[in-house]
């Protein structure tokens, strides 16, 4: 029980952080947090130190635990080996001389909900689709170490602007993609699919960036 507890309470302080909604240098305490959420603090402490470990939070001594605050060359960074890995992964699915059925109907019942999400204005909804179908994408190549390794990354991205303007549309010409994808794995065009993830992956980088690039001038401005 204690790790479902704590895996709902690291999809939830994860989803506050990454979507911007917990922003840099907010504390974590883990009994208030526990309190908040109606769980014991041992699931909470558990989930806190693995997000430490990703990078998003960072412990304070008799504190709590502090939302990291990223700089625009960290996403730049996360982005760039995102890519590298996830368009492998790609590759590797497309190359597969059999696709397994059942493994297509799961990805395309996982963009149903990623479009779902995004017809409901769901933010936290899309969030979880999002990174449910990716992670299922990935796996399908076949190769654990190179999961842990993409998803890790994606897990530590914090997603500035994604509730933006320009976030949202995003958002929204994303939904087709996922079914591309998959309709891309299928038939194994392996060019067509790298091509497609580049795209996919790379268009959110100037939307994050120019998130936080703003940010930094408003908190600037508040404190000059």
């Amino acid at each position: 029980m204690d790790q479902n507890l704590r895996e709902q309470v690291l999809r939830h302080v994860r989803s506050e952080i990454i979507s911007g909604q917990s922003g840099p240098g907010k504390m974590y305490s883990v009994p208030t947090l526990a309190a908040d959420l109606g769980v014991s603090t041992t699931p909470v402490r558990e989930a806190l130190l693995e997000l430490a470990r990703t990078g998003l939070i960072e412990p304070m001594r008799n504190r709590g635990f502090k939302v990291v605050e990223p700089t625009v060359d960290d996403l730049r960074n996360l982005f760039e080996m995102r890519n590298l890995l996830e368009v492998r992964a790609a590759e590797l699915f497309a190359l597969k001389s059999r696709k397994k059925k059942k493994t297509l109907e799961h990805l395309t019942g996982l963009a149903d909900a990623v479009r779902a999400a995004v017809e409901e204005d769901d933010l936290y909804g899309y969030l979880e689709s999002d990174r449910n179908f990716h992670l299922a994408f990935i796996s399908a190549a076949e190769n654990s170490l190179l999961t842990e390794m993409a998803m890790g990354l994606r897990d530590k991205m914090r997603l500035h602007g994604i509730s933006s303007r320009s976030g949202m549309e995003r958002q929204a010409s994303s939904v087709a993609e996922h079914y591309r994808l998959v309709s891309l794995a299928e038939s194994g065009d392996v060019e067509g699919i790298k091509a497609l993830m580049t795209s996919h992956i790379l268009t959110w980088e100037p939307i994050f960036i120019e998130a936080l690039l703003k940010s930094r001038r408003e908190v600037g401005a508040a404190l000059a």
